[in-house]
This record gives C-alpha cells, sequence and structure tokens, in this order.
C-alpha cells in the first residue's frame, strides 16, 4: 500500500485550492451563515481528548444550537445516554469541530472553534423545553466557518426517500446490546419500551 507522509505529496496529487474553496472560510458567523444554521436542526460534535476522538450527533426542535452572536455559538447538552463523552473532551481538550445539515439540503456548514462546558442557571434554564432545562450548555468561541458543497449529499443520495432503508434488515440496540453482553441487556424487551422511554426523556 503506497501512503502519503508528507504535505508536499498531498498536494502533488491534489493541486492547490482555488479561490471558490478558500474565500468562502472566515472567522465569524457571517448574514448568510447565519441562515444556514438558524435552518439547522440537526449537527455532529467532533471533540478530542486523552482516550482520543469523540463525533456525536446532537439534534434539536427547531435550530439545533443558539446564535448568541457573530463568535459565539451555544448547544444546550440535552438528554442523551450520561456517557459524556464530548462533554469530558472538551472539558480537557476545548478544540471542537461542527458539522451542520439542512433536512432536504446538499450543502453543509462547519464551524471549528474552542468550546467550554458550563451550567450557568440562568442560561440552561432560557433551554428549558416542555419545562426541562439541560444539565449544562456547551458554548462555543468559533475561529473558522465554510459551507461544504453537496457533492457528498449528492452522491449518497441522503434525502431521498426511495432509498432510505428498511429498518427490519438491520440489527435492533436490543439485539446488538443482548449480542455484546451475552445476554445481561437489550433484548426484545429492551427494543419495545424504547420508543415510550424516549418519549418520556427526549428533552
Amino acid at each position: 500500500m503506497a501512503r502519503i507522509t508528507t504535505i508536499a505529496e498531498l498536494e502533488a496529487i491534489y493541486g492547490a485550492t482555488d479561490e471558490t474553496s478558500t474565500v468562502k472560510e472566515v472567522d465569524r458567523i457571517t448574514p448568510q451563515y447565519r441562515v444556514l444554521i438558524e435552518h439547522s436542526p440537526f449537527v455532529v460534535l467532533a471533540t478530542a481528548g486523552p482516550e482520543g476522538l469523540d463525533c456525536s450527533p446532537r439534534g434539536d426542535r427547531g435550530e439545533v444550537v443558539r446564535i448568541h452572536d457573530e463568535r459565539t455559538l451555544m448547544l444546550p447538552d440535552r438528554r442523551g445516554n450520561n456517557r459524556a463523552d464530548s462533554l469530558r473532551n472538551i472539558v480537557r481538550d476545548p478544540r471542537v469541530g461542527l458539522l451542520f445539515l439542512i433536512p432536504g439540503i446538499g450543502n453543509t456548514l462547519r464551524v471549528n472553534g474552542r468550546a467550554c462546558v458550563t451550567t450557568d442557571a440562568e442560561l440552561t434554564t432560557s433551554f428549558a423545553v416542555d419545562g426541562k432545562a439541560p444539565r449544562s450548555v456547551v458554548v462555543v468561541a468559533v475561529e473558522t466557518v465554510f459551507f461544504q458543497c453537496a457533492r457528498a449529499i449528492v452522491r449518497s443520495a441522503l434525502w431521498n426517500p426511495a432509498l432510505h432503508v428498511d429498518p427490519t434488515t438491520l440489527p435492533t440496540p436490543g439485539q446488538i446490546l443482548a449480542a455484546l453482553s451475552a445476554g445481561r441487556v437489550g433484548g426484545d424487551d429492551y427494543d419495545q419500551a424504547w420508543p415510550a422511554r424516549a418519549q418520556r426523556t427526549l428533552w
């Protein structure tokens, strides 16, 4: 297997980037980028820590993050599995990457910056849904923002309902848990209880 080990080798293959690939990157949330963020209910949060890297999906009702100002984003930490992998990483290494998706739209938006985790009562309360506030909020100091072209979404036909996978052809979470735990947890009972449990603990 031929391995690329230097930037020079890489650039010899891919060449120089053109202006459309560089002018789009800025250090703040422009009015156009604000519109994209405000229409995104889903973001992937990438973090790094001593144990390695983490990439966590985050979704919300309406916009997934709050734009505090052109250089600050706020992401409530909604209910999940309590692993807190992203939060553990941020406490020790503030570097984060965000990838925003907008349903039905090919272009995505990428934000890189540095984050902190806060439990400020006034701030967490401001994110309450159905009377339930998140336990913490991730505050991101924006360093770079740029949109990603639609090629990946077009190639994958991600938003094409005709290509959606039949869920009955996939292993369920309960089946995966049962297989990995020799039946100690998971199973059919887990799968049957999950929809109601998720609805109760969504926020």
